[in-house]
């Protein structure tokens, strides 16, 4: 087996132990004794916000790990059987709260093996002399085409609404666990000197472009619309089940038939609108492009409030369509934009803090506060969803976002910045 097919497979199972499960665990879980009673949404919010929590502290210490003492091969097959393990014990869960630990532990395994899993196949790559930039992308799509593979398997196969989804990333999960230790070496490189302090191991150093207004002010954004990331794989999947109590759509209908796999073209669209940044980026600059995502997420949203499975369905499909603007264009044009504004001794860190304020504290308080909010505004006494009222709330937020980010975000567009941009 050659080295690139290698990695692309490991690329392809790190996603797919992810995707079997993420987009519709909520389907599960409101379709189970677990969601009966008061609050189901504020305790799916916490289960949900698991994923942010994780990423707050768990990448930074593993990484120290595979700096260090271990590895990184090792420590990502370890993570990956020990999530594989977890997972199967998800069956045996019969309440909310269990199930918070639950997804916390599985969490805690498996959010760090995303980074390490780049780090991975950066050295592996390297050490045989190929060039990174030019190999690597088409590696990391097949990660995404996983996801995507995922979320259909988990359709399919009739597991979307039960514990099945979490039997099949598990077995995936154990599996790619296994596989990694067959991987060329990844010994640990010392990145770290011996002598360092606990605030530059852990990165903290890049705390203190708080103290830069511009750079605070974008770290604010990046928060603020990080709450947004999620809420779609949140809802998304358990929005278009939820057609089959109306009357006029049905159980059988296409939309709720195969609501994962019309979710999964969000994933399609993600890969396409990858291929499109540096050309909205060297055209309009970084800050238009952020500004875009914002406005694609308000379309996202939006078309969502008002579509359905009949005269609908274009605007659910559009939505799924323009996800790929909306996550793609903020993620890359953010990076873009710390690499290029912040010190070099501090840049990696600074990417980090980028991505604990979107994927760790904005994505958290988006869980956290949309499970509250759709309890306390928008469900029944019966504990039916006001779906149409969800989704113009969220639209209403990301325009609000849109348009502070637009009048307080200063940001001079110099074609140089996207020269290197990577795809």
């Amino acid at each position: 087996m050659g080295i690139k097919f290698r990695l692309t497979l490991m690329s392809f199972l790190q996603f797919f132990v992810w995707g079997a499960w993420l987009i519709t665990i909520a389907t599960y879980f409101f379709n189970s004794p677990m969601a009966a009673g008061e609050n189901a949404g504020a305790k799916f919010g916490a289960i949900f916000s698991t994923l942010a929590l994780s990423s707050l502290f768990m990448p930074a210490l593993t990484g120290i790990i595979a700096d260090k003492w271990m590895n990184a091969e090792k420590l990502y097959g370890l993570l990956h059987i020990l999530y594989g393990i977890v997972l199967f014990y998800v069956p045996q869960v019969t309440d909310a709260d269990t199930l918070y630990y639950v997804i916390f532990a599985a969490m805690i395994c498996y959010m760090p093996t995303i980074s390490l899993s780049n780090s991975i196949a950066y050295t592996i790559l390297k050490n045989n002399d190929f060039d990174v930039v030019k190999v690597f992308p088409p590696i990391r799509v097949w990660g995404t085409i996983g996801f995507i593979a995922a979320m259909w398997v988990t359709n399919l196969t009739g597991s979307k609404a039960n514990t099945n989804q979490f039997l099949i990333a598990g077995a995936f999960a154990i599996l790619l666990g296994i596989f990694s230790f067959t991987l060329p070496k990844c010994p640990p490189q010392k990145a770290i000197a011996a002598d360092a302090g606990l605030a530059d191991q852990l990165g903290l150093t890049s705390f203190k472009l708080f103290g830069n207004y511009k750079m605070a002010l974008f770290f604010l954004f990046s928060m603020l619309l990080g709450g947004a990331l999620q809420l779609t794989n949140m809802y998304g999947d358990t929005f278009l089940d939820d057609f089959k109590n109306n009357p006029l759509y049905g159980p059988e209908s296409f939309v709720v038939r195969y609501s994962t796999i019309i979710m999964s073209i969000s994933q399609i669209s993600e890969t396409a609108f990858i291929l499109t940044i540096p050309f909205f980026l060297k055209r309009f600059g970084i800050k238009k492009v952020m500004l875009f995502s914002m406005l694609a997420w308000v379309l996202r949203f939006g078309l969502f409030a008002y579509g359905n499975p009949a005269d609908g369905l274009w605007m659910i499909i559009l939505s799924c369509i323009v996800y790929g603007m909306a996550f793609d264009f903020f993620n890359i044009s953010g990076s873009l934009f710390v690499e290029t504004t912040t010190d070099s001794k501090i840049r990696s860190s600074a990417q980090g803090l980028f991505m604990m304020m979107t994927n760790g504290v904005g994505a958290f308080l988006g869980s956290k506060i949309s499970g509250y909010a759709i309890d306390r505004f928008y469900t029944t006494a019966e504990g039916h969803k006001d779906w149409h009222g969800i989704w113009l709330a969220f639209a209403v937020y990301a325009m609000v976002v849109a348009v502070l980010f637009l009048l307080l975000f200063k940001h001079e567009h110099n074609p140089k910045d996207v020269e290197n941009v990577a795809h």
